[in-house]
């Protein structure tokens, strides 16, 4: 996989920096997007600037090239899948505790409304 996914001369450097740190860090701007109740096209947008500190980090701790189009894509894609998943992992958590009257919690990233929801009381 070196070559495809990272450049540095291990694994493990990849999986530090890009899927733990990064992740991290998009889980929790998946989170605040969420908890705001902003919309998905922020964060595609929070992710594209992420990445580039990703590559910095990359760049600065492990000598890997700075401006390289490949490994930034790989990086936005690991940071979006992360980001993606705390933004609805939280609106998920969000309905069905705010309205837990109207909708209940069918997965971790999902909801259905109440079969009580919609009958007249």
């Amino acid at each position: 996989m070196q070559g495809i996914l990272y450049e540095e001369p291990s694994a493990w450097l990849f999986l530090l920096v890009s899927v733990i740190m990064g992740g991290w860090l998009a889980w929790m701007a998946g989170r605040a997007i969420a908890k705001t109740w902003r919309p998905i096209w922020q964060l595609i947008i929070y992710m594209l600037v992420l990445g580039l500190f990703v590559r910095f980090i990359h760049f600065a701790l492990f000598e890997a090239t700075l401006l390289t189009l490949h490994y930034y894509i790989v990086d936005v894609i690991v940071l979006m899948a992360f980001g993606f998943a705390g933004w609805r992992y939280n609106l998920t958590r969000q309905m069905t505790t705010q309205y837990r009257w109207l909708y209940e919690r069918t997965g971790p990233f999902s909801w259905k409304a109440r079969e009580s929801a919609g009958k007249p009381v």
